[in-house]
């Protein structure tokens, strides 16, 4: 077996199983700092997240992970920009299956996040979406292609809803004390 795959595999299961639940911000970024590809300053990462293969998942800068969330890093990466809201529940997924594939076949696709982009509770993001900056998905969104920077999406394939005010310049700040 690869030893890489192994440790990656091990990794994956002490932070999703242990590490990920303890209501101590400090002892999860340690970990997490190691564990993903990447984790910007100030960035805020809550209780019971889940991170398949963190190597390939990089967040930027003052990002707002909210409890719950999944991280599909198997195969392909997720990339955020900076300054970026994710609600609770929320899932990024990077592969899934060809439903035409006599084999079952994977099928997936990097996903790239601008900046300032807002997910909402419990939305989906399907493999290979780019959601341009300053996006907003909604709440139960199900995104399954790209978005463009400053729309607002929402539903069941996510459709542009509405616009978002451009010029957006706000810095994230979010620390609760025991998430």
């Amino acid at each position: 077996m690869n030893f890489r795959l192994l440790a990656g595999g091990f990794m994956s299961y002490f932070y999703n199983a242990w590490i990920g639940r303890i209501p101590s911000r400090t002892a999860r970024h340690f970990f997490l700092k190691y564990y993903l590809g990447a984790c910007g300053k100030g960035t805020g990462i809550q209780l019971n997240n889940r991170f398949l293969n963190g190597r390939k998942i990089r967040f930027g800068e003052r990002n707002v992970i909210n409890f719950g969330c999944l991280f599909d890093g198997r195969r392909y990466s997720i990339t955020t920009g900076n300054d970026v809201s994710i609600g609770p529940e929320a899932t990024i997924l990077t592969l899934g299956h060809d439903p035409q594939s006599p084999i079952f076949a994977d099928r997936g696709g990097d996903v790239v996040i601008g900046d300032r982009v807002w997910i909402a509770y419990g939305a989906l993001i399907m493999p290979g979406v780019t959601i341009g900056e300053g996006a907003v998905v909604a709440a139960g969104a199900v995104v399954t292609r790209d978005v463009e920077p400053y729309s607002i999406v929402a539903g069941i394939p996510a459709r542009v809803i509405g616009s978002r005010a451009k010029g957006l310049h706000y810095r994230l700040n979010y620390h609760p004390v025991l998430s």
